[in-house]
């Protein structure tokens, strides 16, 4: 009994070719048949008009002696016996005529009116009367007892040589119908083998074992091998959607996990503060303004680690398709702009190139030279002064070098690496820990490296991002095999 919503199982190829071959096979035979038949009835004409024309040319000194006799009033006797060897030579109708239009020969099949019969002398026409055809050829007759003879032969309704090839083509219609169609099971099953192994082993993959289960050696048969490459492209892009889905999953856990531990500090102020603020509405107005103050710098607090964190989820599952060839020049220029106008007190100089284009993500681009610049402006300036960056962009040996300078403190060579780590962060530092942490991600999905020296002078410090320049139109693949920034 068949599952309800089960499919019934279709007719086989193999089974299906021999069925139209089945079909097709007697119907071309009879297509060429009928095809065939015209030009066996023009053959039969030209046989036909063959003999009639030899029978002309062997009648004719007959019928000459004929017409002279006639002329020249010779005895009865002898033109009996002119008729009698025209009728003996000839087994087709004959007609003779003289000049003067008597009839001196009239025997054979022929048209009972003979005004039918051509007057012109030509090759054999066909003439038709009476229910009946004939063949005709007409002989024009010259000379000192000139004339027209006629030679007829019947046309048959039926040919019984016309009817010969229609019941042969006919009978090889009927038994090149079997034999053609079992001709073509028998090629159609091993020319299908090869698919039916495939399709043996593509129904017998376990799914947890991926593309690498599927193994396909050449058939030599192209489609088959095609169908073959194609289910391990299917098999390998579904593997790699697994994995990008897997590494979603891990993404978004990191990202639930991070938020809820980091927000919990900043949550629990905000809290405390609130509840100060409800349970003394009449709090002093100092106090009150540092309250609020407080709330503000942890509720902004908050939003740049949501921020933050977002930002880095987006660089673990960006895709290939986001690469583009990018000015990088330009987008350094539009960052330094930015970066001016959201921390006012800083002085930026910048040194770019004309134009250096790179293959990248450009939002992930523009992600890293926000951070690099706002890590510059928060933290490259002594005690109560302001800050004073430099930039620099150019090309060396296959590279994009950017260098951004600062006078501050400097980052210790023990906690040069460390920097880069999500979270960490000075005692001081209000930022969210992760600024660095982009910075590191986004030069490890361009192929680059992002390092710290100390600066020109040995004062302040110096981030040095290296990415690689193009060949042609972009790299093939590039994205790194490490994608879990967020996740660990």
């Amino acid at each position: 009994m068949r599952r309800p919503g089960a499919t019934r199982p279709g007719i086989r190829l193999s089974t299906r070719i021999a069925l139209w071959v089945t079909v097709l096979v007697p119907l071309l035979v009879v297509a060429f048949g009928l095809l065939l038949l015209p030009l066996v009835n023009r053959d039969l004409h030209h046989q036909e008009d063959s003999v009639l024309t030899d029978r002309a040319a062997a009648v004719l000194p007959s019928v000459r002696t004929l017409l002279t006799a006639d002329r020249r009033g010779r005895p009865k006797s002898e033109q009996n016996q002119q008729r009698k060897v025209i009728n003996e030579a000839l087994d087709a109708g004959v007609r003779l005529a003289s000049q003067d239009g008597e009839v001196l020969v009239a025997m054979g099949p022929q048209p009972t009116d003979p005004t039918r019969l051509p007057t012109r002398a030509g090759g054999p026409v066909t003439v038709r009367g009476d229910g009946q055809a004939w063949r005709v050829l007409t002989v024009r007759i010259d000379g000192a007892a000139p004339g027209t003879l006629w030679l007829l032969a019947p046309i048959p309704a039926t040919n019984p040589q016309l009817a010969a090839v229609r019941r042969r083509v006919l009978l090889i219609a009927l038994v090149s119908a079997p034999v053609s169609g079992l001709i073509a099971l028998a090629v159609a099953e091993r020319g299908t083998a090869s698919l039916r192994r495939l399709s043996r082993r593509a129904a017998a993959l376990d799914p947890g074992a991926g593309a690498a289960a599927f193994t396909h050696g050449r058939t030599g048969t192209a489609e088959v091998d095609e169908l073959a490459s194609a289910i391990g492209l299917v098999l390998s892009r579904y593997d790699e959607q697994a994995a990008r889905t897997a590494q979603a999953l891990d993404t978004a856990r990191s990202f639930s996990s991070a938020a809820s531990h980091e927000l919990r500090t900043p949550l629990m102020s905000m809290r405390t503060n609130l509840d100060v603020l409800a349970a003394h509405p009449d709090l002093p107005r100092a106090e009150h303004t540092e309250v609020v103050q407080e709330l503000q710098q942890d509720h902004a607090r908050l939003l740049e680690l949501l921020t933050a964190l977002h930002t880095l989820a987006r660089g673990d599952l960006v895709e290939v398709s986001a690469f583009s060839s990018a000015d990088l020049a330009e987008l350094v220029d539009a960052e330094v702009a930015e970066a001016s106008r959201r921390h006012p007190t800083a002085t930026i100089h910048a040194e770019l190139p004309a134009g250096l284009r790179v293959f990248g993500w450009e939002s992930g681009l523009r992600i890293m030279l926000a951070n690099l610049l706002g890590n510059a402006a928060l933290h490259g300036h002594r005690p109560g002064g302001a800050a004073d960056i430099r930039l620099s962009l150019r090309a060396e040996d296959g590279w994009a070098v950017l260098t951004v300078d600062d006078r501050g403190p400097g980052i210790p060579a023990a906690d040069r690496v460390t920097v880069f780590q999500r979270f960490h962060r000075r005692q001081d530092s209000p930022g969210s820990g992760l600024g660095l942490t982009l910075v590191a991600q986004q030069a490890a999905l361009h192929r680059g490296t992002v390092t710290i020296d100390d600066a020109p002078g040995g004062q302040g410090c110096r981030f040095t991002v290296r990415l690689p320049l193009p060949h042609g139109t972009g790299p093939a693949d590039p994205l790194p095999p490490r994608r879990d920034w967020l996740s660990g």
